[in-house]
């Protein structure tokens, strides 16, 4: 499969609006320091087609919210793929939130950005409850897991995107992860005979509170 086989059947018709994603990240956000300009030449490889791949991990009309969002990233991605998804981006930082309102109002996205920290106690109140959860590229799996399975529902699912070492940082945090509420824990694989190279994911299943002998609900 040609790398423009590979966008159509990633993106179907929706691939106009990837391109024009990619030429916001290839310009507007290399200017504004958020994309390094070593990376415009993998944007469709390293980064919109590693996100979009995920999508396959989510199910129709899901609430999803994209921690840590930076560039859009997987979050805006997502959106593009599939419209059918009420996704919100949570980024801390000013610059990197005008940059995301302004592309989602740009591609005229269904999309909210709320400017905050996953872990701020407004930030759960407000946007919790998400039948899925993301993050790429943010912190380490114990401490990104501490952030997100807060803003999950119970069952609710978060999709970290991870390297090649994902299943050896599975196991170094695993303890870290249960404690925090992860279960179901597996590494996945999106894109598998469509990209070069899959994208890897790990994820937990947010579980409910424990009850005072420590036993779940």
């Amino acid at each position: 499969m040609t790398s423009d086989d590979v966008r159509t059947t990633v993106f179907g018709d929706r691939r106009e609006l990837a391109e024009r994603f990619w030429g916001v990240l290839a310009t507007t956000a290399v200017e504004r320091g958020l994309i390094g300009p070593r990376e415009v030449d993998r944007l469709w490889d390293r980064h919109l087609l590693n996100c979009a791949v995920v999508a396959e991990l989510v199910a129709d009309g899901a609430s999803v919210v994209d921690v840590g969002s930076g560039a859009g990233l997987p979050g805006v991605v997502l959106a593009i793929a599939r419209p059918d998804l009420r996704v919100t981006l949570v980024e801390p930082l000013l610059r990197r939130a005008t940059f995301l309102s302004e592309t989602v109002a740009a591609l005229e996205l269904n999309v909210a950005v709320v400017r905050g920290r996953a872990e701020d106690r407004q930030v759960v109140l407000d946007i919790g409850g998400a039948d899925v959860v993301t993050a790429r590229a943010v912190a380490p799996l114990a401490k990104l897991m501490g952030w997100c399975l807060p803003l999950a529902a119970e069952g609710g699912q978060v999709l970290a995107l991870k390297g090649e070492s994902a299943g050896e940082e599975l196991e170094r945090d695993r303890t870290s992860v249960v404690h925090a509420g992860g279960g179901e824990l597996a590494v996945l694989e999106c894109g598998v005979g469509v990209l070069e190279t899959p994208t890897r994911v790990i994820r937990a299943v947010r579980q409910p509170p424990r009850n005072r002998k420590g036993r779940r609900r």
